[in-house]
């Protein structure tokens, strides 16, 4: 019998059982930050400060009550600057958790951009995340730039509507940016479709993808391959361009053209150059007046097509459509006829007139070999 070697892996050689990591411990699970963990106070202070527009002051004075409260809790300071129109915060003897003051500072940009404060709030809890995406410069035209911020709305908001659901993200569209809070992975979609509706591709497309992937990852046999075979391919479409009218050269001429009459030639042409200024308002007066009767005379008669009752069917109509029926198609069919039988004799004359020629050709063609042979 053959003993079986067993070939012992170098990299696990000075691994050795940890007792205490068992199954049931969830690695990805973020343990609340308390005060325990970290008693003593920071050696440096840490401050930011975000600008806000004027249109956001009055309801930044409503809730800023709210706003101190909330960050007392986690030991970070915060004041409000209407003079230059700023936030800011910043750390205190009683702050204990390092990472708080990032998420204080994403709370008072979030406030700037237009978040409530009920939904804002929700950034200083360790499971959230926010992004503030920029769009403004991204489409140069004005208009275009309008229409493509308000695809991501949608009718109503029901595209917007869709976007949140489907990733699980807050998100606000305001002015030039684009505020959205959530989970990691989810705001990593909502910046790719915000990004690529600002180039030109509708929302719809990610929409439909999102949704596929949502019912794929119900299913556990598909967790480890790959989904691209369902998940739908978008081509682009090309639109031609308006073809470039011909321009046709114009012919050199050492001549310039003809000089055009000015306006004072006009007038002096008409007559209205003389005129004083009171008989030329009179005369624009009068021309108004005009135009204006025929504008209403227009106007009545349209009004009045909406009062014209319609054709009610009266006994006897039916049978007198028919008679007019009858009588139409027999008209057509007589000149039908007519048009045969003039052909017919057309034809006829064609072919009488060549007969006659030939004749008349053979008849001469006998003559003169006649005086031929006498001659001979």
């Amino acid at each position: 019998m053959s003993e079986e070697i067993v070939v012992e892996n170098k990299n696990k050689r000075f691994r050795k059982e940890k007792p205490w990591d068992t199954d049931d411990i969830d690695h990805w699970k973020i343990d609340k930050f308390t005060e325990k963990d970290n008693p003593h106070p920071f050696l440096e202070e840490s401050s930011f400060a975000t600008l806000f527009p004027k249109y956001r002051e009055k309801y930044l004075r409503e809730i800023w009550g709210h706003v101190t409260a909330a960050l007392e809790k986690h030991g970070i300071a915060c004041t409000l600057d209407l003079v230059e129109g700023s936030m800011s915060v910043k750390t205190t003897r009683k702050t204990f958790d390092p990472y708080i003051i990032l998420r204080a500072r994403d709370l008072m940009k979030l406030l700037s951009r237009s978040v409530p404060f009920v939904q804002a709030v929700k950034i200083l809890q360790d499971d959230m995340a926010s992004d503030v995406i920029k769009i403004g410069n991204i489409v140069r035209n004005k208009e275009r730039f309008v229409k493509r911020r308000q695809r991501i709305i949608g009718p109503n908001g029901n595209t917007l509507k869709a976007i949140e659901l489907l990733t699980g993200c807050y998100v606000l569209v305001q002015g030039n940016t684009v505020s959205a809070m959530g989970e990691y992975r989810g705001l990593k979609e909502v910046r790719r479709i915000v990004m690529d509706c600002m180039k030109n591709i509708h929302p719809i497309y990610h929409i439909k993808e999102l949704m596929i992937k949502r019912e794929l990852a119900k299913d556990p046999k598909l967790a480890n391959e790959s989904w691209e075979r369902f998940l739908p391919k978008f081509k682009k479409q090309h639109v031609k361009a308006k073809k470039p009218k011909d321009i046709h050269k114009k012919v050199y001429t050492p001549f310039p053209p003809p000089q055009q009459p000015s306006k004072i030639d006009s007038q002096l042409e008409s007559g209205e150059y003389f005129l004083k200024p009171q008989e030329k308002r009179r005369n624009e007066y009068r021309q108004k007046m005009r135009e204006q009767a025929v504008h209403a005379e227009e106007r009545e008669r349209e009004r009045e097509k909406m009062f014209v009752p319609p054709k009610e069917p009266v006994p006897g109509d039916a049978a007198k459509k028919e008679k007019e029926e009858k009588e139409e198609k027999e008209e057509k069919e007589e000149k039908k006829e007519k048009k045969e039988k003039k052909e017919k004799k057309e034809k006829k004359e064609k072919k009488e007139k060549k007969e006659k020629k030939e004749k008349k050709r053979s008849s001469e063609d006998g003559s003169d070999q006649k005086q031929k042979r006498k001659r001979t």
